[in-house]
């Protein structure tokens, strides 16, 4: 009773993404939008922000910046940021004070 298929292995080690850490940023329309999204996280509310069209590590620097005037925590997910809680209207004036064009977009 000897199989000799293979069913796992360990031989390839970590895989990396690297095309991954190496994209641009996707282009869009030139505005931002901020959402409030609760699916798939108990009923707790997060504001996205999409649309900057900015390189990872300028996100990660805007995204600590955000986080601190809030005075709540995020992330960043890919090219967008979420903020923890429903603080749309504070994110709105705080990137209009920069130069962005900023919509609210959902309910």
């Amino acid at each position: 009773m000897n199989d000799s298929r293979l069913v796992y292995s360990t031989d390839t080690g970590r895989i990396k993404n690297e095309n991954l850490t190496s994209q641009s940023a996707p282009k869009g329309d030139g505005i931002v939008r901020i959402r409030k999204e609760t699916k798939g996280r108990k009923g707790k509310g997060v504001s996205i922000i999409d649309g900057l069209e900015m390189k990872e590590a300028d996100l990660k620097s805007l995204c600590k910046e955000l986080k601190k005037q809030c005075g709540c925590g995020g992330a960043v997910k890919g090219f967008s940021i979420e903020i923890q809680g429903d603080v749309r209207d504070k994110l709105k004036q705080i990137l209009e004070a920069k130069g962005k064009r900023v919509k609210l977009a959902g309910g």
